[in-house]
């Protein structure tokens, strides 16, 4: 009997990369049939709070809340370096400039707003908006900057925006760790079988795409029609890599670091011991 598993992640071209070869049956993963859903990540992370989803993308900074009903799988997220948000302004300012200014971010739950808020100047206000909204909204002065994530890293100077802080340079200077942006959940009543043949088929679906890669750019593309194409491969080359396939004992520590940071930064509860499918899924 085929079981269905409901499938999340986003339409950006990293996901869209990893999640190809599952989300169109170029990987046997009987006896599960995977049900995609597309959504902006601040969506999914809203979604998972409301368990609507058996597997997920989130943001790394969301999985603190989510730990009592989903644990992270070791492949499919987004993990690196050179490739945290920016922070963008019209002009030529400093972090210091902006301590009492009006910020956009990709919402609260992201990573984003996380490490805006770890980095410790920013007393302001946030205005939370879609991630494709930022770089509009600083331009006409909506907002006095904006945290920018996903193909932001590479366009924004066409919209006349300068850079004031590499938020993963700030990390990795701070932690000397990658940054960990977002991951995928899995739900813990599922069981540790279905997390380790869900965390397999995930790296399986990445490697296909990466060895038959003109059958997954029309897939890739079709979902990212306001990128340009090589702005598309540049994203997929800044997201996608060995930690996307296993994240390793660096990516592991990397999380933890930041999930710690996070629960201190907010002054929450947080057991080391309960993150991963394969430490406890209770």
């Amino acid at each position: 009997m085929v079981k269905s598993l409901r499938l999340g992640y986003s339409p950006c071209p990293n996901d869209t990369f990893i999640f190809f070869a599952l989300a169109e049956g170029r990987v046997n993963t009987a006896p599960y049939h995977f049900e995609t859903f597309l959504a902006d990540v601040e969506i999914l992370n809203r979604q998972a709070r409301q368990r609507v989803l058996d597997i997920t993308k989130v943001s790394i900074s969301a999985v603190l809340h989510l730990l009592d009903e989903y644990c992270l799988l070791h492949s499919g997220g987004a993990i690196g370096r050179g490739c945290g948000p920016l922070i963008v302004a019209r002009e030529r300012l400093t972090v210091k400039d902006l301590h009492d200014k009006a910020i956009a971010i990709p919402g609260e739950l992201t990573t984003a707003h996380l490490l805006l808020q770890l980095a410790g100047a920013h007393r302001g206000r946030c205005v939370a908006m879609p991630f494709d909204r930022i770089m509009q909204a600083v331009s006409d002065g909506e907002v006095d900057a904006g945290v920018i994530i996903h193909e932001g890293r590479f366009t924004y100077p066409a919209w006349g925006l300068k850079r004031v802080l590499d938020l993963g340079e700030w990390w990795e200077r701070e932690t000397g760790l990658p940054l960990p942006l977002g991951g995928i959940l899995i739900r813990r009543d599922l069981g540790t079988e279905t997390a380790r043949f869900v965390d397999e088929k995930i790296r399986e679906s990445l490697i296909y795409a990466r060895t038959h890669f003109d059958e997954a750019w029309p897939y890739v593309k079709a979902h990212a029609q306001e990128i340009a194409e090589d702005v598309i491969g540049q994203h997929i080359e800044t997201f996608v890599n060995e930690f996307s396939i296993d994240m390793g004992e660096e990516g592991n520590r990397a999380v933890r670091f930041l999930l710690e940071a996070a629960a201190k930064q907010q002054g929450l509860p947080f057991a080391q011991t309960r993150i991963f499918w394969d430490e406890h899924l209770g």
